[in-house]
């Protein structure tokens, strides 16, 4: 069988910004590595996830270039409900598909590849980490590059995109999914909302269930925090259009703001809770010593 040719532009960056600082969320308590101890970590791999719904223009590019991406030795398509031939074309350029019958969303479709990049895990190594990309890309799939580099180096449990169509993203979802952070982590990131980040499995198991719409981003960066591990972001070279509160209507921008707020909201809930609970729990235990 012919192997599908590797993109010739745009390519990697000679260097990236793998050595960024990391950052966690201040007091939180590692939970323990579900990663087994007798697994081979001599060579970290990745998997791309790759969400796609109609589109066949992209997609065969995008499944290029993230094949050529250092460190991929799987890429798989999660075809959402397409009513064109993104399936067929995503398969012929070297992806591994999985379809839905009929449109899920985001979410469920990412849910999915998860999944499925799991069962294809080699138990006898560390877990793959998982390169989340937008059927969108085509050639600028390719300069995720540094997010694999981040987290398989584990400089990182999860590396977000910082690309260079902007810098510090705008609207109203975008700053309070930024204020949120930044009262988890005494950080403030510049894109809280982009689409395009790597992360380890741990942090990937560590989100979920994954939140919906809009707040899938800000919520899978709390649960990574607030699980003790780190984030951080890194400057990648892709000029993709990223999806922005300022590229939507307003209808679409509420909707938006919406999701990002029942995610904040979910997980500063669940932090309160586990705080009460964990405080509840050593006034318990010392109670038996103080009567006595």
């Amino acid at each position: 069988m012919a192997v599908p040719p590797r993109p010739s532009a745009p390519q990697p960056a000679a260097h990236s910004d793998a050595s960024a600082t990391a950052v966690t969320a201040p007091g939180a308590t590692k939970k323990r590595n579900r990663t087994r101890k007798d697994v081979t970590r001599d060579a970290s791999l990745a998997a791309a996830l790759i969400v796609a719904h109609n589109q066949a223009r992209r997609i065969a590019a995008t499944v290029r270039a993230a094949r050529a991406i250092p460190g991929v030795d799987l890429v798989l398509v999660v075809d959402d409900g397409s009513t064109d031939n993104t399936q067929d074309l995503a398969r012929k350029a070297g992806a591994v598909v999985v379809r839905h019958s009929h449109y899920r969303g985001r979410t469920v479709a990412m849910e999915t590849g998860a999944s499925v990049i799991a069962m294809r895990d080699d138990p006898a190594r560390e877990p793959r980490a998982v390169l989340m990309l937008q059927g969108s890309l085509g050639n600028y799939a390719i300069g995720a590059a540094p997010l694999v580099q981040a987290v398989t180096e584990h400089v990182a449990d999860l590396a977000i995109a910082l690309t260079d169509t902007r810098r510090r993203s705008p609207g109203v979802a975008a700053k309070l999914a930024r204020r949120a952070v930044e009262k988890t982590a005494n950080w403030v990131p510049e894109q809280p909302l982009s689409r395009i980040r790597c992360m380890s499995r741990e942090a990937l198991e560590a989100a979920m269930p994954l939140a919906r719409g809009a707040g899938l981003e800000v919520g899978m960066t709390l649960d990574v925090l607030q699980a003790g591990l780190t984030v951080t972001e890194v400057d990648c070279e892709i000029r993709h259009k990223p999806h922005t509160g300022a590229d939507r209507s307003a209808a679409s921008r509420a909707t938006q703001y919406r999701d990002v707020m029942m995610a904040v909201s979910t997980r500063r809930v669940r932090a309160g809770l586990t705080s009460t609970r964990s405080a509840v729990g050593a006034r318990l235990r010392r109670a038996p010593t103080e009567e006595n």
